[in-house]
């Protein structure tokens, strides 16, 4: 039977590894397998292994505050490297392009350990934005055996780099699974719609237009940080039919300036950061979502919710071709702009609020399995 390791890192690959997890679980007879975390992320990582009932065999903790990408890459290495020791699978899986990605499969090169790249082939082709991701994802590329691309066009990104088109598959995005999941226990179940209402009825949902807004990206810290931040300021008191919700990352380059610029605003919420399944409620109540996120582009554009993405590039450029969504930069006037067309030219909306399954149809995590039962 062959051993699995599966490894990550932050709160977005926890959701999207969770649906893989499952799978695993169901073919026990096939593979035996054990969860590595490295604690990338602590808090927001905790909800999601939480509400997923995901038990890690190894936790590594390696977050600490104001941490260098170099010591944390390090730490990563070193620490994978004793659990592929102790452990010693026959496969590692990763996702994505977080560091804890290129540093634990560099782990699992250097021990001659095949390694599973799943969200294989996005790209920018900018190797600072998004930042360090886009170079952590295509070194991952280069290292990985077997190669799981969302779409199609990622799936040529990796062949237009020379990756076996033999090992490569093109599933949808996990993603899409686990959002599935998620949004059919919220809305099937009265008792936790109804609480969820109840908890967020300040937002006056029935009354006013709802922005939900994420940020997060290192590209954008100081003074692009700063723009998004203040459009919001003005998009705010300019509109008093919308409601604004923020929740707010932990790092105190968000933190700090988002509570200056934005905490004395009557229709402006910041939160804490929500656990996946109010996330999920509060993606299917909003109007519109501004966000720097990847996994939301996918999320949205599955259930018709328009995105405005404060970066000027996007490595899922299918939601832009859709047109489900739309790049609009960090330039405080060019945001003002695009957020204010939407809430007030209703033709508009409707063209970006359609309903596409770029990203996959829920069965993502099945196709995966199906395809490493043939090759393991």
């Amino acid at each position: 039977m062959k051993k699995i390791l599966i490894i990550f890192g932050t709160r977005p690959e926890a959701i999207k590894m969770a649906p893989i997890i499952n799978e695993f679980k169901k073919n026990k007879n096939v593979f035996s397998f054990k969860v590595c975390v490295t604690g990338q992320h602590k808090k927001m990582l905790r909800q999601v292994l939480d509400f997923f009932k995901i038990k890690p065999a190894f936790n590594l903790n390696l977050m600490v505050k104001n941490q260098s990408l170099e010591k944390l890459t390090c730490k990563i290495l070193q620490r994978v490297s004793i659990i592929l020791d102790e452990y010693k699978p026959d496969l590692v899986i990763v996702h994505g392009d977080t560091t804890t990605t290129f540093a634990a499969s560099l782990a699992a090169f250097y021990k001659r350990i095949e390694i599973c790249h799943i969200e294989a082939g996005l790209r920018t082709n900018n190797m600072y934005s998004p930042w360090p991701e886009e170079v952590n994802r295509k070194l991952t590329s280069h290292l990985a055996k077997f190669h799981f691309a969302p779409t199609y066009n990622s799936r040529k990104n990796l062949i237009l780099e020379n990756i076996n088109s033999n090992f490569i598959k093109v599933t949808g995005n996990t993603v899409i699974d686990a959002f599935l999941l998620v949004h059919k226990k919220i809305f099937s179940t009265d008792l936790i719609k109804e609480r969820f209402d109840k908890k967020y009825s300040f937002l006056n949902f029935n009354k006013k237009k709802i922005i939900l807004v994420t940020s997060h990206r290192r590209e954008n810290f100081g003074k692009e940080f700063e723009n998004i931040l203040n459009a919001l300021r003005h998009i705010a008191l300019k509109n008093k039919n919308i409601s604004i919700i923020y929740p707010v990352h932990l790092n105190p380059k968000i933190l700090i300036p988002a509570k200056k610029i934005l905490s004395q605003i009557s229709n402006i919420f910041l939160i804490k950061p929500v656990n996946y399944q109010e996330f999920v409620y509060l993606m299917t109540k909003s109007y519109i979502i501004v966000s720097d996120s990847g996994g939301i582009q996918e999320e949205a554009s599955f259930i018709g919710k328009p995105v405005l993405i404060t970066r000027n590039t996007t490595e899922r450029p299918e939601t832009i071709k859709k047109g489900t969504a739309k790049l609009i930069g960090t330039d405080k006037k060019d945001i003002i702009s695009v957020v204010e067309k939407l809430l007030n030219n209703n033709k508009i909306y409707r063209k970006m609020s359609r309903s596409h399954n770029a990203y996959g149809d829920g069965y993502s995590s099945k196709k995966i399995l199906a395809f490493l039962k043939l090759f393991l």
